[in-house]
């Protein structure tokens, strides 16, 4: 079965309808899932709230054992299509886009992200339950691909690297440097952006004005890219908070073209609170 990077409510009721191997996951909250999800979705919460120092081999290790071990439980063995959700692309800060980008950094084979999440569902009138499934545990197929995800130390060597670019998706006040995040603006220690970076507003990539937003069709999302300098054939090192807006936009320029996109998965909840590393600050 051909597997499509985006697909919609419809698509995804067929396959389910037409019984093949699906594991959905739902990366809302707790409380969310339990008022209503898609059937047979499980919850996996940790795709969003899980944090890691970038600099040190043994909390990625730990990171892919928890995964493994969370995705195992869920029910993924290499033979299912795994179809992750948020509630839309821009509520849940592009995390299904990050459950996205984790499972392919696991090296997982056939990975799907709900377009329009959770709310594109239920617009489609297709039903949702409160029922929680009981999946059966299978044995993950752990084959890391490190490749897509920028370490502290790729980062900071790439700021003498003109031929990769930087390119920060934070809000605009964080990119202004008024704030540290997007939990508050002193969340982290130091507020500013990474020298050399350039900035598209993670929200820049999808349809303004929508009540259930998608991303714009490749031809504007390039057009986008190429105001700021970008082209499809460049090397892009993405950031944000934590990886998850970084995700989102790194979605959006795959399906526009692009092919060397790369998550700084750690971002600047990890590179601010490094006094040894350099900030830029100030008005752009």
């Amino acid at each position: 079965m051909e597997v499509k990077l985006l697909i919609t409510p419809q698509e995804l009721k067929d396959l389910q309808q037409r019984g093949e191997p699906l594991v959905i996951i739902d990366t809302r909250s707790a409380s969310e899932y339990e008022i209503e999800h898609i059937p047979g979705a499980i919850n996996i919460r940790e795709i969003f709230t899980y944090l890691i120092d970038s600099s040190a081999p043994e909390v990625l290790e730990k990171l892919q054992q928890d995964f493994a071990k969370l995705l195992g439980d869920a029910g993924l063995s290499g033979e299912e299509t795994a179809v992750i959700y948020e509630d839309t692309l821009t509520k849940g800060y592009g995390q299904s886009c990050r459950g996205y980008f984790l499972l392919k950094y696991l090296g997982y084979p056939k990975v799907s992200i709900l377009h329009g999440g959770y709310k594109a569902w239920q617009k489609a009138n297709i039903p949702t339950t409160a029922e929680v499934p009981t999946p059966t545990p299978k044995s993950f197929p752990l084959l890391v691909n490190s490749e897509i995800m920028v370490t502290k130390e790729e980062m900071l060597k790439s700021l003498d690297d003109p031929n990769i670019i930087k390119l920060d998706v934070r809000d605009r006040d964080e990119w202004m440097g008024l704030s540290s995040s997007p939990y508050g603006k002193d969340f982290c220690p130091r507020k500013g952006r990474i020298p050399g970076a350039v900035w598209i507003e993670w929200y820049e990539m999808m349809v303004p004005n929508s009540d259930i937003p998608e991303f714009l069709p490749s031809e504007e999302i390039l057009k986008i890219a190429r105001q700021v300098g970008m082209k499809p054939e460049q090397t892009v090192y993405i950031y944000c908070f934590k990886g998850s807006r970084a995700a989102n936009t790194a979605i959006a320029l795959k399906q526009a073209g692009f092919k060397d996109v790369r998550n700084y998965f750690s971002s600047w909840n990890e590179w601010s609170r490094d006094p040894s590393l350099p900030i830029e600050t100030g008005t752009p």
